[in-house]
């Protein structure tokens, strides 16, 4: 197991996982709290990539980001280049694993009691204060629960971060990546490996999950 590929995976996911977590939460949040027009498909697209093979969103990812597309376009003039590097790879990643952190917080957040909010409106609390010491506390084991899905769900992607960035040894490739190039390499003992290691990372992270879900239901 390459210890530069370890690197580079908990590098995209852990940008991938904060990333997810300033998108995620305030849009969970909309959805569990605003009632505005077209709320049905605005959620639907924001959990749209769940459903999407992950090459499908690393190829329309490529589309927006790739030197010919808009975005892409509008940041090489920056002087930024994101396709083939591990900032696109954590784009990628964000973009498969934003929608766990959406539904788990959007579930939290629309458990939480409105009457608990209404009363710190009344002894004089801002909106923000509110959310802040009332609703985000409350909500905060579904939002955790979320962002650890979300994190494990970064960790493993593989099909959209190499459609994105590529598999250039110690920079863009991934665990997962390895994985595939080690076993097409017939370097069989180093993928199982970086495979176990890749599965011990899912078992710790599926059983923090469980352990935060089965608090939130007592």
């Amino acid at each position: 197991m390459d210890l530069a590929d370890v690197r580079v995976s908990f590098q995209v996911a852990a940008t991938a996982t904060l990333v997810s977590i300033i998108i995620g939460i305030p849009l969970a949040w909309a959805l569990a709290r605003i009632n505005f027009p077209g709320k049905a498909l605005a959620t639907s697209l924001a959990v749209v990539p769940l459903a999407l093979p992950p090459t499908v969103v690393g190829y329309y990812l490529l589309r927006i980001l790739g030197h010919n597309g808009p975005i892409g376009q509008m940041l090489e003039r920056l002087g930024w280049e994101i396709v083939f590097t591990w900032q696109g790879a954590a784009i990628a990643a964000a973009v498969v694993a934003c929608p766990l952190v959406i539904i788990t917080a959007q579930a939290g957040f629309a458990q939480v009691d409105m009457e608990l909010e209404r009363v710190a409106a009344t002894l004089g609390r801002f909106p923000l204060s509110i959310f802040r010491t009332v609703t985000l506390p409350l909500a905060m084991r579904s939002i955790a629960a979320g962002i650890v899905l979300a994190f494990a769900r970064a960790m493993g992607e593989f099909g959209a971060t190499l459609m994105v960035a590529g598999a250039i040894p110690g920079k863009t490739r991934t665990m997962s990546i390895a994985v595939y190039e080690l076993v097409q390499a017939g370097e069989s003992a180093k993928a199982n490996a970086t495979a176990l290691a890749l599965l011990g990372i899912s078992l710790a992270s599926i059983a923090l999950f469980i352990s935060l879900t089965s608090f939130t239901r007592r």
